[in-house]
């Protein structure tokens, strides 16, 4: 399955990773859609994806390794709670959000794991939706998108800049308050990159990240998440994202990546990386963070009844007025009454 900073299609990795491939860095590469990973709570397998060439022609390898086991976490979103794992496939039903709760009538669901990429663009990762910014948009993976604050404005910048989602430390974010980490390179280029989401999620690609990316990384930097400030300077910034993912609730950003196409019309081209990016690096970072981002699980049990014999008492072979079969999770039962 093509994803982003990814030209060729590659195999699979297994356990969980996203297909290997050669990262892009000599341009920002727009689309595509997500790879496909375990789910569940298992125990997965480790291994690397297989390399691939990168348009800037050098060669990737892919993850040192993938654990694929699944973390799930209950976060409050559409007016109920639901589980959110990692690696998990996602999907289910698109249902409304009821009246009396947040952003009533908007829908919500239905997001799966093909489906969690977007591009450089703030609003792209919604499945079915084309365009930038987020405003009056439904929840397909129930989690809301990152806000990046500020006055909203005019001009063509205006659409980064809504009020509509609160503040990053808005204690009704599904996942809780926006929270930040750092990664940096161990590779001679020294990247340094950030992830930026709900603290449920960050909390949770923590893991994902040291343990498939650990050769690529700095393992002296002390990795702990930080909330994510508006008015500190070194706060990532729309112009470093390098990728959006799950409806531009997540975001990965590079230090020193200035693209200036955010603040320009919508058809203006993404500034391409810069060619001293470690390839390697990035294409760790981007197939775990799409492998692994937690979506909210599935709901595959439904329930129904219907009575299937009824007789006057006594008549039926075990002395019972009636037998009902009942489907609930995944299986039937016999209840004779």
């Amino acid at each position: 399955m093509f994803v982003p900073f990814i030209t060729t299609r590659m195999q699979r990795r297994v356990g969980g990773g996203g297909g290997g491939g050669g990262a892009s860095a000599g341009g920002g590469s727009k689309g595509g859609s997500g790879s496909t990973s375990k789910s569940g709570s298992g125990t997965g397998s480790s291994s690397s994806s297989s390399g691939g060439k990168g348009s800037s022609g050098g060669t990737s390898s892919g993850s040192s390794g993938s654990s694929s086991s699944g973390k799930t976490s209950s976060v409050s979103a559409g007016g109920a709670s639901k589980a959110a794992s990692s690696y998990s496939k996602g999907g289910g039903s698109t249902s409304t959000i009821p009246s009396g709760q947040l952003f009533a009538g908007r829908s919500v669901g239905g997001g799966t794991r093909d489906q969690v990429f977007g591009t450089k663009s703030y609003g792209s990762g919604y499945p079915g939706v084309s365009g930038r910014g987020v405003a009056g948009r439904g929840f397909p993976f129930y989690f809301w998108p990152v806000v990046w604050g500020g006055a909203a404005g005019a001009g063509t910048a205006a659409y980064l800049h809504s009020d509509e989602y609160g503040l990053p430390d808005n204690s009704s974010r599904p996942g809780g308050p926006m929270v930040s980490v750092t990664f940096n390179s161990s590779a001679g280029d020294s990247s340094t990159f950030h992830v930026v989401s709900d603290n449920t999620t960050v909390t949770s690609l923590i893991s994902d990240i040291t343990g498939n990316c650990s050769s690529f990384l700095n393992a002296s930097s002390t990795i702990t998440t930080n909330a994510y400030n508006l008015s500190d300077p070194s706060a990532p910034q729309p112009e470093q994202v390098i990728q959006y993912y799950r409806a531009s609730s997540v975001y990965l950003t590079l230090d020193g990546y200035n693209n200036t196409a955010v603040s320009e019309s919508e058809n203006a081209t993404d500034v391409p990386l810069s060619a001293w990016v470690n390839a390697t690096v990035i294409d760790c970072l981007n197939q775990t963070i799409g492998a692994a981002v937690p979506l909210v699980d599935a709901d595959t049990s439904s329930s129904s009844s219907s009575s299937i014999y009824s007789s006057p008492t006594g008549g039926f072979p075990y002395s019972n007025n009636a037998a009902i079969i009942t489907y609930s999770a995944g299986s039937w039962t016999l209840t004779l009454s």
